[in-house]
């Protein structure tokens, strides 16, 4: 039997067998998992029984566990340990997922039943999240052509095909093109200034090339390490632009890896999907469940950001600029400046730098720190546990208990850059928790990320932006982990887009307090704690440069926006629409040949379009939150009781209804601008 399909498995936690799968089990796992997915929406959908909550809404919640099983376990795999035949059958399959999809949700009989329960929902006894579950089932029906005439349903399922598939090869291409270079350096005079946990990796990277020398990628910890410390301009320079042009240049074969055709076609189908159900475009179909609810509010609320960083985030970058010449007489500042600059002037200001930090935050150390904050926070622990399986060597696994010691999910950690996993750092789940039927599924959640690996001599050792990444993955899983919903499809992050970053954010904030960092910034060889006055350094220089790191964001945002707030119908060069929407935020100039759009996964690969303004509106709602916590003790029981029942929630209730209900009040933006040191100035 396909060891997928063996379902439960029959392993700790019922956790994926990943040994058992061979990448061909897939393929015929999605078809048999689809025929039986479709013949349990057939029962739904022609029961000859009134509709009732339970066999519409529920049952339809229930369905196709085993297809959504393989589904997070492929799609997870293609995310971080990909390769071409993995690849080759996430473009065969999601089509057929894509057509599976829309048949569910354009099947009249089936909308009909859901239709007229939701038009009941007024005369039923359900507890607040089965009327939410009731309210989201409606409405993603709704929103995905429930209502539109056969014509236009068909028109539908074909653009949500097209948008699956242009995706797909939006991700490949980038990831294609982040593997393709390669920086081989043979002269050791172009290493000045690199450190030398940077040359060891470099000096790795090159022997697993069959090299000699040193190679740097676009991996990032490769690639900020080069930026950050190389002397040799012309050579930041060179990484710097091939970083710019992934994806957007013209390459060998027919430009096959260029994404800017990609981009006009997942634009203009997007407002055509959006047009289709009633919205004026892609930003106001989305914008409809988000917090923010209108593309105008998202726009004011950057622009409001925008008016009170821009002119000190300009400051900043004249400082800079003086400082750079003042010290190298470099005339006339770049972008690929910017990194190396800011950490000599971060040194010289507060005597400060990531080589002085970085022996203070070993990973495994700084991990252990995170979740012994959340044990102080919310009394679960996380124990390893060697008998679970992983994909890759690299992962590590542990089980969550409660205070009473009982299971309540699975955490994997994967640190470690390799060539079949994506840039970046996410958090992601192979199952999400759920409480149904008296059966308690516990959530298998794991987070993503890129830190240099250890080399033969030495441990692998964050920079403090490292930490805050491992901090801000860990808080999502904190959210997925501790969720108390009956039903996966509202626990933990499945929450408003904009209302997702909160608990993430959150958990950044405990990377500048003394009492924290005492728990686990620790040498690595001496086991020496942080000194206070590096702490008191980390504390003083966590308002450096946020002006110009606002800007920066907001521009992503905007560029967003541009993107998918207007009808993008007659836009036909890519590089200069970018150009006019980061007009407003511009500070470096442009340079010539890069572009953002065509390496910007989080909105046309991952699921922020129209919605990349939240991480800066997250922002106000967790400076807002945490305020609370610094008022009361950054570990106080009853304050961080409040903050979990908020986790635990995850979709069940509306997100401003629960902030509220933590925090006593609206959140307040004032709370962020003081926090990044722009209010005062």
């Amino acid at each position: 039997m396909n060891p997928l399909l063996n379902q439960p498995f029959s392993t700790p936690y019922q956790t994926p067998p990943f040994s058992a799968f061979e990448t061909k089990d897939f393929k015929p796992a999605f078809l048999h998992a689809i025929k039986n997915a479709r013949l349990e929406i057939k029962n739904i959908a022609e029961n000859q029984a009134e509709p009732t909550f339970e066999n519409t809404i529920e049952a339809l919640a229930l369905s196709g566990e085993a297809l959504s099983r393989i589904s997070s376990i492929f799609f997870n795999l293609n995310s971080a340990e990909t390769n071409d035949e993995i690849q080759q059958i996430a473009q065969e399959i999601s089509p057929i997922l894509s057509d599976f999809s829309n048949d569910v949700l354009l099947n009249e009989q089936l909308f009909a039943r859901v239709k007229k329960v939701f038009e009941e929902k007024e005369s039923l006894s359900l507890n607040n999240e089965a009327q939410m579950l009731l309210e989201k089932s409606y409405k993603n029906f709704k929103k995905n052509g429930a209502l539109l005439s056969g014509e236009n349903k068909e028109k539908l399922r074909t653009i949500s095909k097209e948008l699956a598939m242009l995706s797909l090869q939006f991700g490949q291409n980038l990831l294609a093109e982040t593997n393709d270079y390669q920086l081989h350096i043979t002269n050791k005079s172009d290493l000045e200034g690199l450190p030398d946990f940077a040359l060891e990796t470099a000096k790795e990277e090159a022997e697993s090339r069959n090299l000699s020398g040193w190679v740097f990628t676009l991996q990032m910890p490769s690639y900020l390490s080069f930026l950050k410390f190389a002397r040799n301009r012309k050579l930041r320079e060179q990484i710097y632009r091939a970083n710019g042009v992934k994806a957007f240049k013209n390459n060998d074969k027919n430009n096959d890896k260029n994404n800017t055709e990609i981009i006009k076609k997942i634009v203009r189908l997007r407002f055509q999907r959006a047009k289709l159900l009633g919205f004026e475009t892609h930003a106001d179909f989305v914008l409809d469940e988000r917090m923010a609810k209108s593309k105008e509010k998202v726009n004011d609320f950057l622009a409001e950001l925008l008016k009170k960083a821009y002119p000190l985030a300009k400051k900043e970058i004249e400082n800079l600029a003086d400082f750079a010449k003042g010290i190298d007489g470099i005339e006339d500042l770049m972008p690929w400046d910017h990194a190396f600059y800011v950490e000599k002037l971060k040194k010289q200001r507060f005597d400060l730098s990531d080589e002085e930090l970085k022996p203070y935050f070993e990973l495994n150390q700084v991990t252990e720190g995170a979740f012994t904050i959340a044990q102080k926070l919310y009394g679960i622990s996380f124990v390893p546990n060697n008998k679970i399986e992983v994909y890759h060597p690299d992962v590590k696994v542990f089980e969550v208990k409660n205070k009473a010691q009982e299971c309540i999910g699975i955490f994997y950690a994967d640190f470690f850059p390799r060539v079949g996993k994506r840039a970046g750092a996410w958090m992601t789940s192979f199952r999400d928790g759920s409480f149904v039927n008296n059966l308690h599924k516990i959530p298998q959640i794991s987070i993503v990320c890129n830190f240099t690996k250890p080399t033969k001599n030495e441990p692998s050792l964050l920079t403090f932006d490292e930490v805050t990444i491992l901090f801000h993955e860990f808080g999502h899983a904190l959210h997925a982990l501790l969720a108390k919903t009956q039903y996966e499809s509202l626990a933990g992050t499945n929450v408003y887009w904009d209302f997702v970053e909160l608990p993430s954010q959150f958990m950044e904030n405990f990377c500048y307090e003394p009492e924290a960092l005492a728990l686990f910034a620790k040498h690595y060889q001496t086991k020496e704690v942080i000194p206070k006055e590096l702490v008191d350094k980390i504390t003083a220089s966590a308002q450096f440069m946020e002006a110009y790191q606002t800007v920066r964001q907001i521009s992503f945002g905007k560029l967003d926006m541009a993107w998918h707030a207007t009808d993008p119908s007659s836009i036909d060069d890519v590089d200069v629409y970018e150009n006019q929407a980061f007009e407003a935020t511009q500070i470096y100039p442009k340079i010539s040949g890069t572009n953002m759009s065509t390496s910007f996964a989080h909105i046309f690969q991952g699921g922020y379009s129209a919605g990349y303004y939240s991480y800066k509106w997250a922002e106000v709602l967790d400076a807002d939150a945490f305020e609370l916590f610094k008022e009361n003790g950054i570990f106080d029981a009853e304050t961080a009781q409040k903050f979990h029942r908020l986790l635990s929630a995850g979709g069940t209730v509306d997100p401003m209804k629960l902030y509220i209900e933590f925090r006593g009040k609206e959140p307040d933006i004032n709370a962020l601008l003081k926090r990044a040191g722009i209010l005062a100035q």
